[in-house]
Order: structure tokens, then sequence, then C-alpha cells
């Protein structure tokens, strides 16, 4: 699978761009802030029906414009050929289509065409909360497993009403434990599947995660990534059983599996805190890689893998073995962007590779002659 064309029109920085794409190694250079970004973010919307970066769709709109479309035409296995269309207009719903009709729920395009992204925000896995590091763990596995999603989407359903539900009873000083349970036992049935789900991801994806830092690193460092759930150690119904008081004093559901986090360690140390710069990157972007390897394995085909900016503060023998290693065949279309264009097409005079070069700039995307 890759994607063919890209055809954008009043998105973010861009008034129209067109691209034809090479089917390997795709490369966007131009100083920053000309707008390279966004065009990975406008083929990451192609997949997962938004932005990486900016939650709000109409904030994705060129100024002082009424609308932005994304259109893209992906190859399947050599012969088919999909068009995939997000149209965003102001104070309307998003348009989301494939081959011209719209889908009904946007969660059933999620997984068609899958996709890895690696981007300097990616640090905020290590750096931020744990509901990040869920959203991680939830994104991989959703991209192949609907039944997982749906679990997921109604397990927040739950989650609001059982919160709603203990806030009107502290601010209407009364208690009613069988409206309670109603909502309890969905939240035990949901919260145990994606438990489940998440445990026997996280079996396998971590030792593909370990492989990829020896890869990066050089085998100088061990690192390891721990499951934390309250379900590792309790039935989720003893949970909440047993947490019901402290809900009702918090006005919220305190324990379930909406609390699960993954801990990331470096010598048995958390990295967020011993790990340098260099260690950090290398973590996230074995994480990534990880996650094309397992989402290539689980769906019979590869995903497109988009780097961001990935290569500063990565020395020129580190930045040539990674692009050796998504140049393998192994590895289907790559997208990569770069502020550096003497590094990319050194890059390439040592690799034999088709590929593609694109100048981003004044709002438009130049290929560059004999790029391939």
């Amino acid at each position: 699978m890759f994607l063919e064309k890209l055809s954008i029109s009043n998105f973010k920085n861009y008034p129209e761009a067109e691209l034809e794409f090479s089917s390997k190694i795709n490369c966007f250079i131009g100083n920053n802030g000309v707008g390279k970004t966004n065009l990975l973010d406008a083929i990451y919307y192609l997949s997962f029906c938004k932005s990486y970066f900016n939650l709000i769709d109409t904030q994705n709109i060129l100024h002082n414009k009424s609308f932005f479309s994304i259109h893209g035409t992906y190859c399947k296995n050599d012969e088919q050929h999909d068009m995939i269309s997000c149209t965003q207009k102001i104070s309307q719903k998003k348009q989301f289509k494939i081959n011209k009709k719209e889908y009904g729920r946007l969660a059933d395009h999620i997984g068609l065409y899958p996709l890895v992204m690696i981007s300097p925000y990616d640090r905020d896995l290590i750096n931020d909360g744990s509901e990040i590091r869920r959203k991680f763990i939830d994104s991989v596995i959703s991209q192949f497993d609907k039944f997982y999603l749906d679990d997921l989407i109604n397990y927040n359903k739950v989650l609001y009403q059982r919160n709603a539900l203990l806030k009107q009873f502290a601010e209407k000083n009364y208690f009613d434990s069988s409206s309670l349970e109603i909502w309890d036992k969905q939240m035990v049935k949901l919260g145990n599947n994606i438990f489940i789900k998440r445990k026997k991801f996280l079996t396998e994806f971590i030792p593909i995660f370990r492989h990829y830092f020896e890869f990066i690193s050089g085998g100088q460092e061990k690192v390891t990534i721990n499951y934390d759930s309250q379900l590792n150690n309790r039935e989720f119904d003893e949970l909440i059983a047993v947490s019901l008081e402290k809900d009702r004093f918090m006005r919220y559901t305190t324990a379930g599996i909406h609390k699960d986090d993954l801990e990331f360690s470096i010598f048995t140390y958390p990295i967020k805190k011993f790990g340098s710069q260099g260690q950090q990157k290398s973590f996230v972007i074995a994480i990534k890689l990880a996650q094309f390897e397992y989402t290539k394995k689980v769906k019979g085909f590869k995903p497109i893998l988009l780097f961001d900016d990935i290569f500063d503060k990565l020395d020129d023998s580190r930045v040539e073995q990674l692009i050796k290693l998504v140049s393998e065949n192994s590895f289907g279309q790559v997208f990569i962007t770069d502020t550096q264009k003497p590094r990319i097409e050194k890059v390439f005079s040592t690799i034999e590779i088709d590929h593609k070069i694109f100048e981003i700039r004044e709002n438009k995307a130049f290929e560059i002659p004999n790029g391939k």
C-alpha cells in the first residue's frame, strides 16, 4: 500500500498543492516554518480522520478561507486505487469519504490505511502525563482491532455517565446504589476486554521495541517498558467496590483502566529523569519503529511511515543508518522532512533506492529534478 497522489486546498499554509509520490521514499526539505510538517499532517489526516497536531479541525483552515480539503489516491496490491477525501467547512460537520462515499462513522475508516508518525512531539510520550501514553496504546491497537475501538468508545461513554451520576449524588446529597450498579457492570465488562487486549499487545510489542532500541543505540543500554495497571493486582469488580467511598468523596471514578500507564526505564531508572536527550529520542524512535513492525505483522502489509524532523541532534552516521534501515524491503513508503538539503542529497548519493525530493518554499512544493 502506498499514497500515489496528494491534493490539498486551503489547508494550514497551503492555498493549493498537488504532489505525486514515489512508492518508496519522499523527502520534503526547506527552512523551519515553511510548511514541511503540514504536508505530513495532511497525509496523517487521510489515515486517522484528524490532525496529529491540532484536534480542532476548523483551526486547520487557511486564514480567511471558509474550508479546507485533502484528497489522496492510494494504491493497494498494485491494482486497487482508492480515493480518500476529507473536507472541513466552517460551522459544518467534517466530511470523510472513500471513493466519494461518505462514512457513517469515522471509526469505520481507522485502520484501513495504517500509518506511523515519528515527530519531535513524541517526546511528550516520556515527559507528559499518563493520558498520552494510554492514547498511544489505543491508537496502535485500534488500527487493527475494531472491537477494541468500539469497547474503548463505549467505556469512555459509561465513564462519563458514572462520573456525572457521582457528581449528582454529591450535589443533591443522596445516594442510589442500584442506579450506579448499572454503569458499574458495563464498566467492568468493557474494562476487562480493554485490559486483556492491552496486556497481550504489550507482551508482544516490548521485545520488538527492545530490538529497535538496540539497533539505534548500538546495544549499549538496557531499556524496559512496564504496564502499570490497577487490574494487574485486583479484579475490576473488586476494584470498583473498594473504591466506592473514595469515588463518592472525589465525585468521579478513581479506579479503572482509564488510569493505566506505561513506565519507561533505562538501566532500571525512569528515563524521564535519568535519560539524556539522545537516549530519550532513541527511546521514542524505537517505540515508533516497533509500532510500525507490529502493525505490519498484524495487518499483513506495510504501513506508511512519516519521519518529521527526527534527524536533529543525530550525527550523520546515525542518520544514514536510519535511512538504510527504512530503505530495506521490510519497510514500505516513507516520508521525511529535513531542513538540510545537503544532508539528504549526501545520504541518497550512497543509497540506491527510488525516491523523490521536494523543496518547500513560498507555500508551495517543488519537485527537485533528478531527485529519483
